[in-house]
């Protein structure tokens, strides 16, 4: 419900938060997108509609860009519009991640799949889930990212342990949500990006909820282990977690002074202050 980011997420869904010039969930689009993916599900809940009007065609403002000559402006309007086949499922009530991501077993089939949070923006030279699929295909196993964490961060993080078996790769014997620094299996956290084989499915069907009646996907990661290997991948790259205000502050300002197109003037301003 984003209710870190209020007044900002009070009629609008924090996965539509601005980053530099566009909502945090372009950036996720447009990473799926880069990775060869064409086939997109956005889940969504019942007051989170703007992400559909925002890569929904828009003919009015098409059309008032069109007689003001702004051809830049509509190429970018029309561009997110034309990205993807994009489809979407509500999930009716706040259950945890892995409900949502039950919610699009229909779609998705007896495929392999992709996950992506809508909070997440990953930077990297080759797109991390780019990177996840190569990984994912000689191996045929569910792949997820990871990435070492400061021992104070534990708690915010599943975290992982298992056997190194490459430079990147972790074949993964242990996952435990939030644990206390005594009981990590290591100092590799989850990220949020998971290549998962149809599987999951299964394992989700019998997985409890837990606190706050969620289900949760680490818990039904650990039963899909219990049945075929799951691989973890220290992932090259940055990851942006914009969770609450101030990360969501720091992203902005990093991204922006980053930027070919404002990153000069702003740098040129925050001298001045």
């Amino acid at each position: 419900m984003g209710t870190r980011f209020l007044p900002l997420t009070k009629a609008q869904p924090k996965e539509m938060l601005p980053v530099v010039d566009k909502p945090v969930i372009q950036y996720v689009v447009e990473e799926a997108i880069a990775s060869g993916i064409d086939d997109i599900i956005i889940v969504t809940g019942r007051d989170k509609r703007a992400i559909e009007d925002h890569f929904d065609a828009s003919p009015e403002l098409e059309r008032a860009l069109e007689l003001k000559h702004e051809a830049e402006e509509l190429d970018n309007i029309r561009h997110i519009t034309n990205m993807a086949s994009i489809h979407y499922v509500r999930q009716k009530s706040p259950r945890g991640l892995a409900d949502a991501i039950y919610c699009a077993r229909h779609h998705i089939g007896n495929e392999s799949f992709v996950v992506m949070l809508g909070d997440t923006i990953n930077i990297a030279h080759t797109p991390l889930v780019k990177q996840l699929m190569d990984a994912h295909k000689p191996l045929g196993a569910s792949v997820i990212a990871v990435e070492r964490v400061a021992r104070e961060k534990y708690r915010d993080y599943g975290m992982i342990g298992g056997k190194k078996v490459g430079d990147k790769l972790v074949d993964i014997d242990t996952l435990v949500e939030k644990p206390s620094v005594e009981d990590s299996p290591s100092d590799l956290g989850i990220t949020g990006t998971y290549l998962l084989t149809p599987a999951i499915f299964h394992a989700i069907e019998h997985t409890r909820p837990g606190r706050g009646g969620e289900i949760q996907l680490t818990d039904a990661l650990r039963l899909l282990l219990a049945k075929e290997k799951i691989y973890g991948y220290m992932f090259e790259g940055r990851r942006y977690d914009v969770g609450d205000m101030t990360l969501w502050m720091k992203v902005n300002l990093e991204l922006t002074l980053n930027s070919e197109k404002y990153g000069k003037k702003i740098r040129e301003f925050l001298k001045t202050l």
